[in-house]
């Protein structure tokens, strides 16, 4: 049964009510929801100089996806404004798909769907289709929040020594050639589309089928090369001659790489994508393509003329078969009693470490230290308020170090996430700040007879993208293939990931023979720091404020942190929080003060913190923050949206924007 109701809210032009099921291919039970579809033409464009609206990806004057080198900062961008669906994405080909996607009716995880397609095509770098990711979504009609975990797993024949040993039996065996990243012993079972998959079914109004038309159209027809993907096939050039399918699409015949600004195809990776719509996840976990990613993992020399040798994987077709993504209950904290904070949980050590930083950080008026000029790229931050935030981390990541995992195989101590986030155990920990000095480098807190050793393993790469549909439904997700194009081999179209080198590879610390935590084992998911962040007003989910998140691997607990305080106690716009200098600091005696944006005189707070004892770092980070906000306006809510000046990056919705 179908009806056509003229919508009456502005500023849609003409929106219609297709009755669909629950289900995003309207086989799953469930109440008959309205589809809302927008027929403004100006909505999914951006304006160009002359006020006329500029489709993405045309190639026309003032096209944000015509490629340029990579920046290491944009200047002037200003917040977007929207009435209904908002999408925000590292690139502005993913934008594109997701907000079309947004246009004719879909959700917010519809959007997510058709944006992760495109990634993996255009910024490849950063994510694939074969990779692992982390959801957080917020169901305007339950008013629910769940955590989607889609991370990769170690095979079944993984042990502690997967990383360190060819032969994982023999304490003397040497260790996986070229590196543990290079070889297969880096590539985990991927999550992310089983993750989506799961994720549609129960929130999609879509067909599955068509959220890849994009994806499949830009690979078929061709896109120009953006700036990032150019630098990252030059730079990772001599990587990818192991692999003949790299070589293939990203380098032309006689070798040389492809530039950015050149057009170039993927028909493998249309052909995947293809595949993927007929036939939901299954196409990538069995079949053909489960045996092509199987054959490849277990890859023992180059196809390079050299014949390099390389380490074999161990990934099975029954572990690829037998993956699961999981549902988990998020990391929820209410935040200076006015808002609610949801973020992800383990295996991610991001959210209980934004969590953590948000329960000391209430111990402090951080209102009265924020940015000076905020007007101006987000402003300078204050010298007491980067002290006060780097102070914070400091302790969030050195409970992060010891005692964050899979939970799944190494329980958080105590009741698990309600002890590390108990009030007087935040507050105790706040009590270790000084004001004036700087601790340096702090000391896991006092949670009880653990033994488990310190992991301070480097995370690197990731993406992210935030949706609000005009359901209200929202998303944040972060997704990545983990260091720049993954472990380099390549099948189908697709970078596998190195995702498994976030495990620790020693299972033990060499100075205490205690396990750590983060260890490899089979069929554990790595830790990782991905911190897709949602916030709401009052102390339970409702009434939306934020959806945010970053990529930038160990990094993204500071370049979120920075952002939600930016918003929440310092007022910034969501461009400004965004696009505010990002700062932070690990558990080390370094603080880092971006150094991005030079058109910014950063002297006196680097001068302000050196003074409080910090070792200051000042150079370019590359954050991606992707954030969605709601605001009123002139009396009127709507979406405000910020993408990082340090990525591609846009911001789209219904109407010109």
């Amino acid at each position: 049964m179908r009806t056509r109701k003229l919508w009456p809210l502005a500023p849609l032009t003409l929106a219609v009510f297709l009755l669909a099921s629950c289900g995003g291919d309207g086989q799953s039970g469930g109440l008959e929801q309205a589809l809302i579809v927008d027929n403004n033409p100006n909505s999914c464009t951006v304006q160009g100089s002359g006020g006329a609206s500029v489709v993405v990806g045309s190639g026309l004057a003032g096209d944000p996806a015509a490629p340029e080198a990579a920046s290491g900062y944009r200047l002037g961008l200003t917040a977007k404004n929207s009435s209904r669906y908002m999408a925000v994405a590292n690139t502005p080909l993913a934008v594109k798909a997701g907000c079309d996607i947004l246009k004719a009716g879909g959700s917010a995880v519809d959007a997510a769907v058709a944006m992760q397609a495109v990634l993996g095509l255009v910024e490849p770098q950063s994510s694939t289709i074969a990779g692992s990711a982390f959801m957080v979504y917020f169901d305007a009609k339950t008013r629910k929040v769940v955590a989607y975990d889609g991370r990769e797993t170690a095979p079944a024949a993984a042990t502690g020594y997967y990383l360190l040993r060819q032969d994982q039996t023999d304490p003397n065996s040497p260790k996986p050639v070229p590196s543990a990243r290079r070889s297969g012993r880096s590539i985990g079972v991927p999550g992310v589309l089983r993750m989506l998959e799961m994720a549609q079914k129960e929130h999609g109004k879509l067909a599955w089928s068509g959220l890849f038309d994009y994806g499949i159209k830009l690979s078929t027809d061709g896109f120009r090369i953006p700036g990032r993907l150019g630098d990252a096939i030059k730079s990772n050039a001599s990587s990818l001659a192991l692999d003949a399918n790299a070589m293939a699409t990203y380098f032309h015949a006689d070798g040389t790489p492809r530039a950015t600004g050149e057009t170039m195809t993927n028909l493998p990776y249309a052909k995947t994508l293809k595949a993927i719509a007929q036939k939901g996840a299954d196409a990538l976990y069995t079949g053909e393509i489960a045996q092509a990613i199987v054959a490849k993992v277990a890859q023992s020399v180059g196809d390079d003329a050299a014949r390099t040798p390389i380490t074999p994987g161990l990934i099975t077709l029954g572990d690829l078969a037998g993956y699961q993504a999981k549902k988990r209950d998020p990391v929820c904290v209410n935040y200076r009693s006015s808002y609610h904070v949801c973020t992800m949980a383990p295996p991610s050590s991001g959210g209980i470490a934004i969590a953590q930083s948000l329960g000391i950080l209430g111990q402090f008026n951080l209102a009265q230290y924020g940015p000076a000029n905020p007007s101006n790229e987000g402003g300078i931050p204050s010298v007491t308020g980067v002290h006060l935030v780097s102070e914070a981390e400091r302790l969030a990541y050195a409970d992060r170090d010891k005692y964050v995992a899979d939970t799944d195989f190494i329980p958080l101590p105590g009741s698990g996430v309600a002890t590390m986030l108990n009030t007087d155990y935040l507050k105790q920990r706040a009590s270790l700040i000084n004001m004036d000095q700087s601790m340096g480098t702090a000391t896991a807190g006092d949670l009880g007879p653990v033994p488990l050793g310190v992991d301070k393993t480097v995370e690197h790469g990731t993406t992210h993208l935030s949706v609000v549909d005009a359901y209200g439904n929202a998303v944040s997700m972060t997704t990545t293939v983990e260091s720049s194009m993954g472990s380099f081999h390549m099948v189908d179209g697709f970078l596998l990931t190195n995702q498994l080198t976030d495990f620790s590879a020693d299972p033990a610390d060499p100075a205490s023979g205690v396990p750590i935590a983060n260890r490899v084992a089979p069929g554990k998911r790595p830790r990782s720091t991905m911190a897709p962040t949602l916030v709401f007003k009052g102390n339970e989910p409702g009434e939306f404020v934020m959806a945010t998140g970053s990529p930038g691997g160990g990094n993204i607990i500071q370049y979120v942190l920075k952002t939600v305080v930016g918003a929440l106690d310092w007022g910034l716009d969501a461009q400004q929080a965004t696009s505010l200098v990002v700062f932070g600091a690990s558990n080390s005696p370094t603080t880092n003060v971006d150094g991005s944006n030079t058109t910014l005189d950063l002297t006196g707070l680097i001068d302000g913190l050196k003074a409080k004892g910090h070792k200051v770092s000042n150079s370019p980070q590359s954050s991606g923050v992707a954030t969605i906000m709601r605001v009123t306006k002139d009396g009127k809510p709507m979406l405000q949206g910020g993408a990082d000046p340090r990525r591609e990056g846009i911001v789209l919705g219904d109407g010109a924007l």
